[in-house]
C-alpha cells in the first residue's frame, strides 16, 4: 500500500511510519491539514491515516474535501476523542473507520487488513496473465506452476502491472506510486527493479520481456499471443 499519515505529532507519526515501512508499505507524512491536502493531490494513496485535530485544516474538513473531490483512498480517522458523537461525525464526513488514541500497532494493522479486504471484494482474488499468476491473499507468484521469489518492491510493482494489464506505466508514475517523497530514488532505480523482475520471470519460464518497454514512455505487460 501507499499510505499517507496526516498527523502533527511526530511522537506518533514517526514511529508509526517506521512500523508501516517495516511492513513494506510506502509511507509519507503530512503535518497539517493543508499539507495533507497537497500530498493527497500529488500521489495515488491507498490509505490515509488522518488525525482529527490538525493545524491549518482540521481532519473532518479535510476528509469532507477529499470525498467531495472524489478521492477513493480508504480513510482511517485517528483521534483522542472517544465519544459516539465524534465517531459519527468522522464516519459521516466520509471516513471508513475510526481508531482512538492511544492505539496498539497490532490493532491498527488488523483494522488496515479489514479495510483492505473490504475494498478488494470487487477485485479478482487471483490475478492471471497467461500462465503468470499472482495471489494477493498469499502474496505468491507463479509461472506455469513454478514459484517465483520476489522482493517486496518487485512484488508490488508486478501486482500493479497485473491489475492494470493494458496500461502503459511511466517511470515517474511507478516512482510516485511506490517510493516515498523523501527518499532519493530516481528512474535508474526503476530500471534496476524492472530488469531484476524480468530476469526472475524469465528464469521461471516466462517469455522474454513479459514486461515490455514502450520506448519514450514506460512499461506495460506484453500482450498475450
Amino acid at each position: 500500500m501507499r499510505i499517507l499519515i496526516v498527523e502533527d505529532d511526530d511522537r506518533i507519526a514517526k514511529p508509526l511510519a517506521e512500523d508501516l515501512r517495516h511492513q513494506n508499505h510506502v509511507v509519507d507524512i503530512a503535518r497539517d491539514g493543508i499539507e495533507g491536502w497537497e500530498y493527497a493531490q500529488s500521489a495515488d494513496y491507498d490509505l490515509i491515516l488522518l488525525d482529527l485535530m490538525l493545524p491549518k485544516l482540521d481532519g473532518i474538513t479535510l476528509c469532507k474535501r477529499l470525498r467531495s473531490a472524489k478521492f477513493h483512498a480508504l480513510i482511517l480517522m485517528l483521534t483522542a476523542k472517544d465519544t459516539t458523537s465524534d465517531k459519527v461525525i468522522g464516519l459521516d464526513a466520509g471516513a471508513d473507520d475510526y481508531l482512538v488514541k492511544p492505539f496498539d500497532l497490532d490493532e491498527l494493522a488488523a483494522r488496515m487488513r479489514a479495510l483492505s479486504r473490504r475494498s478488494s471484494e470487487t477485485k479478482p482474488s487471483l490475478l492471471k496473465h497467461g500462465d503468470l499468476q499472482l495471489d494477493p491473499i498469499s502474496c505468491s507468484v507463479t509461472y506455469a506452476g513454478n514459484v517465483i521469489s520476489l522482493t517486496p518492491k518487485e512484488y508490488i510493482i508486478l501486482e500493479y502491472f497485473m491489475r492494470n494489464p493494458t496500461q502503459v506505466l511511466t517511470r515517474s508514475a511507478i516512482l510516485d506510486k511506490f517510493w516515498d517523497f523523501d527518499k532519493s530514488s530516481g528512474e535508474g532505480t526503476i530500471r534496476t527493479h524492472i530488469t531484476n523482475l524480468r530476469n526472475k520471470l524469465k528464469a521461471a519460464g516466462s517469455p522474454e520481456n513479459t514486461i515490455e518497454t514502450v520506448y519514450g514512455i514506460g512499461y506495460r505487460l506484453k500482450k498475450e499471443s
